[in-house]
């Protein structure tokens, strides 16, 4: 048994994490849950006990052999070095994943990573875990040269806040003013009726930092610099999961019915075959798997697939890949 601890157990993924711990029924001695102090004395539910939301995490940094980090990056970057001393963080913010010291893991993928960790392991983007969960299998058997993606990411992604604002701006639509005058707060537009081509802040060439991620992350997981990615990462009006457009390019020949039966055995992956009976959406949230769909030969490559990929995000997406990685250690 072993003691655990949440730092940000309020927020959406840090709720999440400890819904997965009970659900998979992680052998959990006692768990401490950690939050800011404007949530502090609030109550969480684990395993029929209502657990009590602390602010001082301080006087805990050695009482924790497994943390789980669910804040974001300016705050990780303070309070989770407190912590790997005494105990392994798991960290879900981009504080620490192209830290060279760091392991940036997918326990589907690159487990034996987990050893090299000095105290914090670092969990990938969502959109990254994602899209690499049904691709991996394909690369291990093809080789992957370039990948091609389009996200279409949910408002949650975000963190609570977004969920909250997108609720205000579809009231604000449903009784009829024009959603350009709504004053915006957490994205640079209203997403209400609309869609944002912007995740991050934009580099000097124009991509954003989302975009970034999945070109960094994907390189550092799969430990092959010579693969070339370009994203273009779009946020849209729904609450949950993400949806990715997917268009990849091989250094060998790979068919549509090879790669269909590869991803029927790739753990956590669901393939749907009906070109009708593609995943949404609606048909993730709440399940542990990535879903593909769509899986079609791509017009403009020789050795091309072109796919559509849908995840919850919140879950697999964060909150369960750093679940797995705590299952592991």
């Amino acid at each position: 048994m072993t003691n655990i601890a949440v730092l940000g157990a309020t927020g959406l993924v840090g709720l999440e994490v400890i819904k997965i711990l009970e659900q998979r029924n992680f052998p959990a001695k006692e768990l401490f849950l950690f939050a800011s102090e404007k949530s502090e004395g609030s109550k969480i539910n684990f395993k029929d006990q209502a657990l009590e939301v602390l602010s001082d995490y301080e006087t805990f940094i050695d009482k924790a052999a497994i943390v789980f980090g669910c804040l974001d990056e300016a705050p990780s970057r303070e309070v989770v070095p407190r912590f790997r001393e005494k105990a392994v963080v798991i960290d879900n913010s981009k504080a620490f994943r192209m830290d060279p010291d760091v392991p940036l893991v997918v326990p589907e993928i690159n487990p034996e990573k987990i050893k090299e960790h000095k105290g914090i392991i670092a969990n990938p983007n969502c959109s990254t875990i994602q899209m690499l969960l049904p691709l991996f299998p394909l690369h291990k058997e093809a080789q992957i040269k370039r990948i091609f993606v389009a996200t279409y990411q949910s408002v949650s992604g975000y963190g609570r806040d977004a969920v909250d604002e997108l609720k205000l701006e579809l009231e604000y639509c449903a009784t009829g003013q024009d959603i350009e005058k709504f004053e915006e707060n957490i994205f640079p537009y209203p997403i209400a009726d609309n869609i944002i081509p912007q995740i991050g802040a934009f580099n000097t060439d124009g991509y954003t930092s989302e975009e970034m991620k999945m070109l960094n992350e994907t390189r550092k997981i799969l430990d092959d610099d010579s693969i070339h990615i370009t994203a273009t990462c779009v946020r849209i009006p729904i609450v949950c999961g993400h949806s990715e457009a997917v268009s990849v390019e091989f250094e060998n020949p790979i068919s549509v019915d090879e790669a269909k039966e590869i991803l029927q055995n790739a753990p956590g992956v669901k393939v749907l075959e009906e070109d009708e009976n593609y995943p949404m959406p609606i048909h993730v949230v709440g399940k542990d798997d990535v879903f593909v769909g769509r899986v079609r030969r791509d017009l403009a490559f020789k050795n091309g697939l072109a796919m559509w990929i849908v995840a919850d995000n919140v879950r697999k997406g964060a909150a369960l890949n750093a679940v797995q990685i705590a299952e592991l250690l």
